[in-house]
């Protein structure tokens, strides 16, 4: 008798409307991104507004039914969407973001209240300003019920342990929402731009970067029942904890200044993504942070993710561990019941 199935819920794809308002004009500056149709209209590019060129991108990042058929021909059940990190826009004035996350959120949201069964949805807040990225948390969560948020792994260049990011945590808790943090504005970006580095060394460290921050900051001990999930396997960070694990007890005045725990402690209170295009780096995470918490993430639909997602879960765990990593650690980060 064949093997029924296994569901999947892929936490980690990106999404975009087609069509992006004129921002320079609206906002009377510039830097921001749009997209510019192709003559085959499948294709786009996305450009900044000052003509700078970002990537070129699919139908598939916008439109919901090249999305559902992908998901059909790879054995997707369920997407968790949330906006491509470039959209973050931290840099701008936080109103402005706010408009701008609005416009992001509410396509976003209807999306998923389209299609209910297929799609999960994460927005964005303008988090360089504590408060209006605390409004339209709660925006997010209980107007347009999405099942929680995204934001970058710093915020024009602090850290998510600043204690001025402590209060949107605070509501994250509160509100049950679920936060999904993947980098961006990459460590030392201007000075590796050659070999495409910022995207293969920069984002790691900046995933490592994330996870030290928020237990060196002492976030996981003061809100225990906050649900993280870090991009890319959280980057670098399983292959260096051991580092951070020692740094924090020969030299505990640097690293014990604002929690007196070690890094070991948190170990399996955080999720990460199965993004990490090995299977030997997928079981040693697997081993770090435990089965229950590495969900399937596929960084659906760009390059560096995986094409077949779920393929290398497959391929490296057997069938019990196999279904709480396709699936039933997504279900925790989320908060869903198992009748969800």
């Amino acid at each position: 008798m064949p093997k029924q199935k296994m569901p999947k819920i892929d936490i980690h794809t990106h999404l975009l409307p087609q069509d992006l308002p004129d921002w320079k004009s609206q906002f009377g500056y510039g830097g921001f991104i749009k997209l510019e149709t192709l003559p085959c209209c499948k294709r786009a590019r996305m450009v900044r507004d000052d003509g700078k060129f970002f990537r070129e991108v699919e139908e598939n990042l916008w439109s919901a039914q090249a999305r559902l058929a992908d998901m059909a021909r790879t054995g997707v059940d369920k997407q968790v969407l949330s906006t491509v990190p470039v959209m973050f826009n931290y840099w701008a004035g936080a109103k402005d973001t706010l408009a701008l996350a609005k416009y992001l959120n509410d396509h976003l949201a209807s999306v998923v209240h389209e299609h209910p069964e297929r799609f999960y949805g994460l927005g964005t807040v303008p988090l360089q300003d504590t408060e209006l990225a605390c409004l339209e948390l709660e925006r997010i969560m209980k107007e347009l019920r999405l099942s929680g948020v995204q934001i970058a792994s710093n915020v024009g260049e602090a850290n998510l342990s600043d204690e001025r990011f402590f209060p949107f945590f605070q509501e994250c808790e509160r509100l049950g929402a679920a936060v999904f943090v993947h980098p961006w504005y990459m460590m030392g970006e201007d000075n590796m731009q050659k070999y495409w580095l910022p995207w293969l060394v920069g984002m790691p460290a900046e995933g490592a970067r994330a996870i030290a921050s928020m237990i060196f900051g002492g976030i996981f001990e003061r809100l225990p029942k906050l649900r993280v999930a870090f991009a890319h396997g959280g980057g670098s960070f399983p292959f260096t904890w051991g580092r951070l694990e020692h740094g924090f007890q020969a030299r505990p005045d640097l690293c014990a200044v604002d929690n007196p725990y070690p890094p070991s402690r948190y170990l399996g209170r955080f999720w990460v993504d199965s993004l990490v295009h090995d299977r030997k780096a997928l079981q040693h995470v697997i081993d770090l942070v435990g089965a229950e918490r590495v969900c399937l993430g596929s960084d659906y639909p760009f390059p560096l993710g995986e094409n077949e997602p779920g393929s290398l879960i497959e391929s490296t765990v057997g069938d019990g561990i196999k279904e709480t990593v396709l699936y039933k650690s997504a279900k925790l980060f989320l908060g869903l019941s198992d009748r969800d």
